[in-house]
């Protein structure tokens, strides 16, 4: 295996998979949220609870620009922060319910985008793309 044409592939791919995931988020932000807050949004819906150096280092903004960005989410009622009891230094970010609904609505039609998109695929496809994704999760893109 052509360990250089592999990590090309690699690349290849993960610019397609932002390309894709583009295309189906870019008009679902609600609540005047700019595009880096729903990316802030969408992170905290599926790891949280997060810190704000999570988001940091997550989203590839600096600590004053992401505490700049979870302040207005916060603000906005779309998320809350609590204390950690181990570590009072750490806080744990969380969507509120009202972020909850947001982001359950906005995965709702992402799901729906994601279920057109692949509507052309047979059954056999579909298990390949599924037993394609468990390998890249769990070979490439483990945490």
């Amino acid at each position: 295996m052509d360990r250089y044409q592999l990590f090309q592939q690699f690349v290849a791919f993960t610019t397609a998979v932002h390309e894709v995931k583009h295309g189906m988020t870019k008009d679902l932000r609600g609540h005047d949220l700019t595009a880096v807050q729903y990316n802030i949004m969408e992170y905290i819906a599926v790891s949280q609870p997060v810190t704000l150096s999570g988001i940091s280092d997550c989203m590839h903004l600096s600590m004053p620009n992401a505490s700049r960005e979870m302040r207005k989410l916060l603000n906005k009622g779309l998320c809350t922060k609590d204390t950690a009891v181990e570590d009072r230094r750490v806080q744990y970010i969380r969507l509120s319910p009202q972020g909850q609904a947001l982001m359950d609505a906005a995965f709702q039609r992402v799901e729906q985008r994601f279920q057109e998109h692949i509507s052309h695929l047979s059954e056999h496809e579909l298990k390949a793309v599924h037993d394609a994704l468990q390998l890249l999760q769990t070979k490439v893109f483990r945490p």
